[in-house]
């Protein structure tokens, strides 16, 4: 690694412990969270292109979409009541974060994700159940407020249950369920879509209870974290849960560094406030830059826009769904690539691959879609060569993301922070993920309008933008205890400025190397 990873633990010592099957069926099950928002991601996006739907609630697009297809097809489904169909949820996630995480920090992990459970369920309901766009939006607000929570624990649960050694793999298991309820989505859309009588869309809207359950159920039965339970003053319980998970006696090394954490973060009456001390700079800056770049990548507008896009195009109603149920095949799989390479290969290299990739597939399908529609958007017969190579290069595209900026905008940001600020800085990182999923939702549609192919080209500059930020200020978090992490910042060639010598000194005696001088956390 050049200088910008800046971390060397080739001597350094570790917790003792071992994956158990305990910590194993723990961590499958709270990743299930991130099937909620997966499956509203699939969701979303196959129902705005259904007929029926678009029929009953979205007049002025149904309109559109059946005019003569020598029109515009661009501009389509450019509606601002669609998109604030679409949008409304991540606005209401972005407020449920910012709660989630007093709730968090208080009542521990679990409670958020029972929450989450609880609300999502109840959006599912209203929406199968809708007679008007109100209730729509109703239900997607809902919906919106339980992915708030869920987003908020899990990545959080995920991290401090794992072992250092295998967080990675462990910790992406919430990303798999996000792509898995992404593929789950578009498969049922596309057979709910052939239900004559058009009332499938009831099924695709209402089907999100089954997850809700999962997350629900799930919560009740999982233990809480080690380190939530210190936070609450249940240390006795804390230790033994913590022999239990890492299947080791010893663990009194590891139990000292977590309570030297929550003492520190008890001495912290204001963790908002907290996170704007100097020396939580680097943390700040990765709690905000990297779920926005995540969303600047342009993955949400191929995946909740999907059907909409193919369609777009020009592929049928059917055949845009199927393509979409493609790229949630290739989605998931890819993720598993990210699983099994993340703590061999390192968060870096994961990162820098998956941009290089991103950047030379938006380049073609921009250069595919403008030379067919130029700019006007009548794009007269399509060959089916021409949508086999757009839809390779999209599955392309989703499989570098989905090997690693999806996943590891997750798990970075969750596995960087200090416990004094760990809840408030996951939920600063969920808020702007949300903030910027909304921005884009929002305006998605109407920049495909004006903007034409150069949207690809515009998610493309940012994917260059944020491949050379990794490269040069996000140093390697691999195998990193995760009450360490504090050291990779003072041996990082710029964060070093604002991280001194006697910031995140620890009590557990882990021996972290700097350059060939080993420093002792005593």
């Amino acid at each position: 690694m050049p200088a910008a990873g800046g971390f060397d633990k080739g001597n350094g010592k570790g917790y003792p412990g071992k994956l158990t099957p305990f910590v194993t069926v723990t961590c499958i099950v709270a990743a299930m969270g991130g099937l909620i928002f997966g499956y509203d991601i699939g969701i979303s996006g196959g129902v705005t292109s259904m007929p029926s739907f678009l029929k009953r609630f979205f007049p002025s697009v149904y309109r559109k979409q059946q005019a003569n297809s020598s029109t515009n097809q661009y501009c389509q489904y450019n509606s601002e009541t669609l998109t604030l169909f679409t949008s409304s949820l991540y606005l209401a996630a972005l407020l449920s974060s910012l709660v989630a995480s007093s709730v968090t920090r208080k009542f521990g992990r679990k409670k958020s994700m029972l929450f989450g459970g609880v609300l999502f369920f109840a959006g599912a309901l209203i929406n199968g159940f809708a007679q008007g766009v109100w209730m729509l939006i109703v239900g997607r607000l809902l919906l919106g407020f339980g992915i708030g929570f869920a987003n908020q624990s899990v990545p959080l649960y995920l991290s401090e249950m794992a072992p250092y050694k295998y967080r990675g793999a462990l910790n992406i298991g919430f990303q798999l369920s996000i792509t898995i309820g992404i593929l789950i989505a578009n498969v049922l859309n596309y057979f709910f879509a052939k239900i004559k009588g058009g009332w499938g869309w009831r099924l695709s809207l209402g089907g999100a209870m089954v997850p809700a359950l999962i997350i629900t159920i799930g919560s009740l039965v999982l233990p809480d974290t080690p380190n939530s339970m210190i936070e609450r003053g249940q240390r006795d319980e804390a230790r033994e849960k913590l022999r239990k998970i890492r299947g080791v006696n010893d663990v009194d090394e590891e139990f000292n560094d977590l309570v030297a954490a929550s003492e520190a973060s008890k001495q912290v009456e204001h963790p908002w406030g907290n996170l704007l001390k100097r020396k939580y700079r680097p943390h700040l800056t990765m709690a905000i830059l990297i779920p926005f770049f995540q969303q600047l990548t342009g993955i949400n507008v191929i995946m909740f826009y999907a059907p909409v896009l193919f369609n777009t195009i020009g592929f049928g109603n059917d055949a845009s769904l199927m393509s979409a149920v493609i790229t949630g095949l290739v989605n998931a799989c890819a993720t598993l690539v990210s699983i099994y390479g993340v703590d061999k290969w390192g968060r870096r290299s994961l990162f820098l691959e998956g941009g290089t990739q991103m950047l030379i597939c938006q380049a073609i399908v921009a250069a595919c879609i403008g030379a067919k529609f130029g700019v006007d958007g009548n794009p007269g017969e399509l060959p089916k060569w021409y949508a086999v190579v757009v839809v390779l290069f999209i599955c392309l595209y989703v499989a570098a993301f989905a090997w690693s900026w999806g996943p590891l905008g997750w798990l970075v940001p969750s596995e960087i922070f200090p416990l004094e600020i760990r809840s408030a800085a996951q939920s600063v990182n969920v808020s702007v993920n949300m903030a910027f999923t909304f921005v884009v939702a929002q305006i998605f549609l109407n920049m495909l309008c004006h903007l034409k192919f150069g949207l690809f080209i515009f998610f493309a500059f940012f994917v260059l933008v944020m491949s050379i930020f990794i490269f040069f200020f996000l140093p390697e978090t691999n195998g990193i205890p995760i009450e360490e992490m504090g050291q990779v910042w003072k041996n990082h060639w710029f964060w070093s400025r604002y991280v001194g010598e006697d910031d995140f000194v620890t009590n557990g005696g882990v021996e972290l190397q700097k350059g060939n001088k080993a420093i002792n956390n005593v």
